[in-house]
């Protein structure tokens, strides 16, 4: 198949390089449009106030000066000689699990490649400092083969998350639902160097949406989990009630 691969860890973040290395050796087409740095967080944004700049390197890679959205908007658009098959984000250094989604530049730039017509795969490996990126790489390219095999339908978008262990570790694929965690912790305060006020914005809450079905059930169990995730918010099964509703407003 021909890839388009990008992230939102970087240009020169080992999971993408891990994953181009695997993907190449299964014998795919790759082309690699990835942020020049770390953009993990930016969700689906687009640069829209000033233009993007890309530059590729030797080895055929783009660097974009944005955010996974942009890259994979860029890649399609404009900077790409045949238009890929599917679109790859990942490997990501950290789960993208629950509400983690709606902030993931990982799972953003799936989303982009889906919006413009391509089959999409976001990757997690869940560790911020994994040790097996060739675990989450392999089984990316087990996920390519099945999809070129059996296409899913064009409103799905795959959210894998892979447990950082040893290939043989891995006790199988559990397709999930996204848990949910507890509200986020404190935003830390502090001063810059010139005595300025700044802010830290606290790390994740921890689970409370855990139960078995969901993708932090999986991943304690040491199974890959594979949420498919669709771009429609809407809540179809409110409609009815809030058209009554809004009939009292």
């Amino acid at each position: 198949m021909r890839i388009l691969l990008s992230n939102d860890d970087g240009c020169q973040a080992p999971g993408l390089s891990s994953l181009r290395a695997a993907l190449t050796d299964a014998g795919h087409t790759l082309d690699v449009v990835a942020p020049d740095r770390n953009r993990s967080g930016a969700s689906n944004s687009l640069t829209l106030m000033r233009p993007l700049r890309a530059h590729q390197h030797d080895d055929g890679l783009w660097c974009v000066d944005g955010t996974p959205s942009d890259c994979v908007h860029l890649a399609l658009a404009k900077l790409l000689p045949q238009p890929p098959e599917i679109v790859v984000s990942g490997i990501n250094a950290g789960a993208n699990l629950g509400d983690d989604t709606l902030y993931s530049g990982t799972v953003a730039a799936a989303m982009e490649g889906r919006h413009l017509g391509c089959a999409a795969i976001a990757v997690s490996c869940v560790s911020y400092e994994p040790q097996h990126y060739a675990t989450a790489a392999a089984i990316t390219v087990r996920l390519v083969a099945q999809l070129a095999q059996v296409p899913l339908p064009p409103d799905i978008i795959l959210n894998v998350n892979v447990p950082d262990v040893p290939l043989d570790e891995i006790r199988g694929f559990e397709i999930t639902r996204l848990g949910a965690r507890q509200r986020s912790e404190n935003v830390t305060p502090a001063k810059d160097p010139r005595g300025r006020p700044i802010f830290w914005l606290g790390a994740a809450g921890a689970e409370v949406d855990c139960d078995k079905g969901t993708d932090f059930h999986a991943i304690v169990h040491r199974y890959v989990s594979v949420t498919p995730l669709t771009v429609d918010l809407t809540h179809h099964g409110q409609r009815e009630r809030l058209g009554q509703w809004i009939r009292g407003a």
